[in-house]
């Protein structure tokens, strides 16, 4: 079975994202240990890209800050080792299908699955050429997620037929940031989804508040938050890990 379902056994999943290197590794190390102490059930652990197509302003500012202080592909792979000696919780990567074929499909995901890495989400990677990746991802246990869009409209049901781990829902269109107002009819989406698969979903991309995870978590299965922390951790770099527990803790009691 899947790692990635036990982070919706025990009800709604809270799924925090963070830039790795933002500011620094040993602070996403002291963030992911916080937000996993806080109640997060699962962690999108970002690899940086020099053009992250999918991002807004905030999470582009991330990417260029970890990429100037030095950060590697390599540097997050033994990250991620050092926090497997303590962090149990499902751990996966978002970041761009580049970051993977240049580093060598097999190469980078036989080294996800030795360093505990349970999930790989790449916003750039079309549904049509998800082939590229998805047999070396089966052939060592990581699940590829499938992203699912309010564009998707006659596409949901084959991307839900065939989804792995999760399906992860983009609330609203364009890039991801902070939203005040999210106006996709997510439960319409659901609906088409579980008509085709019983694969948790969980709903991300400009939820920032608990009153929108408490809405976003009647209809999905887990609320996925991006910018709204980054956002934190760009203002606060070194001394983000213990408010961004906070905020961790207030979102995942707002949905429970």
């Amino acid at each position: 079975m899947s790692k990635i379902k036990e982070a919706f056994a025990g009800g709604k999943a809270f799924i925090p994202f963070v830039t790795c290197g933002d500011p620094d590794l040993e602070t996403t190390a002291r963030l992911v240990r916080e937000m996993a102490a806080r109640g997060a059930d699962l962690i999108e652990l970002g690899i940086p890209f020099s053009d992250p197509t999918a991002e807004g302003p905030v999470i582009q500012g991330a990417n260029i800050r970890a990429l100037s202080g030095g950060v590697t592909t390599d540097k997050i792979f033994a990250l991620v080792e050092e926090l497997r000696r303590d962090v149990s919780i499902p751990l996966v990567f978002m970041t761009y299908a580049n970051v993977v074929y240049s580093y060598g499909a097999e190469r980078f995901i036989s080294t996800c699955q030795r360093i505990g890495i349970d999930g790989l989400i790449l916003p750039d990677l079309p549904f049509e050429e998800k082939d590229e990746f998805l047999p070396v991802c089966r052939k060592y246990g990581v699940d590829l997620i499938s992203l699912i869009a309010p564009t998707s409209a006659d596409r949901i049901a084959m991307i839900a037929k065939e989804a792995e781990g999760f399906i992860y829902i983009v609330s609203s269109l364009g890039v991801t940031g902070v939203r005040s107002e999210i106006t996709t009819d997510i439960s319409k989406l659901v609906s088409v989804i579980r008509e085709n698969t019983d694969i948790p979903c969980a709903v991300g991309f400009g939820i920032s508040t608990p009153e929108q995870a408490a809405r976003m978590s009647q209809h999905a299965d887990g609320v996925i938050v991006g910018s709204a922390i980054v956002r934190q951790i760009a203002e606060l770099g070194k001394d983000s890990p213990a408010p961004v527990g906070e905020y961790v803790a207030k979102m995942k009691s707002a949905i429970s």
